[in-house]
């Protein structure tokens, strides 16, 4: 049994129609630009430590160190934020909500547990599949984890002597 064009295209403009409210309810529970700083909440932790790993695989200590080492690349991801403009910090905040939502975890990110249950293979599959996404708004996504994780950690000085790096030069300092 065939679908016929006219019940798919009904079918398209119901899924719009949907996704276009949905969007709205969203953004009207939101304020436009909010007007206190970004500050990462319990849902957001959760999802950068699920995350961190993925991104850092190889690069965190696998001993007594490595809570301390999420936490400070937590702290280096907040203080990253808040270096962005109000705007760039709302879309900070609307990937996190994004990502916090259960249906779009596991139908988008393809995360059917939990970020704390999540597996690392599970996450390491979600950012890969972000990264070359043909949906390109998950790129750019993507590209900001990526870059506020990153950047956090070798940002860091405690990071510094895993990869060689001696610091900046003194006299420039």
């Amino acid at each position: 049994m065939g679908t016929s064009r006219r019940s798919f295209l009904k079918l398209g403009l119901a899924g719009a129609a949907v996704l276009a409210i949905g969007g709205g309810v969203y953004r009207l529970s939101r304020p436009a630009t909010p007007a206190a700083p970004f500050v990462l909440d319990a849902e957001a932790v959760s999802i950068l430590d699920a995350i961190i790993p993925a991104v850092l695989a190889g690069a965190l200590p696998t001993d007594a160190g490595r809570a301390a080492a999420l936490a400070s690349t937590r702290a280096g991801v907040q203080r990253a934020i808040l270096g962005l403009t109000r705007d760039a910090q709302q879309e900070v905040r609307d990937l996190f909500g994004l990502l916090a939502l259960g249906p779009v975890r596991r139908f988008l990110a393809g995360v059917p547990a939990s970020w704390p249950e999540a597996t690392p293979a599970q996450v390491s599959a979600f950012l890969q599949s972000w990264r070359t996404h043909r949906i390109a708004a998950l790129r750019p996504a993507y590209a900001a984890l990526h870059d506020l994780i990153i950047g956090a950690w070798y940002g860091n000085p405690a990071s510094w002597a895993a990869i060689g790096y001696p610091g900046p030069i003194k006299e420039l300092s």
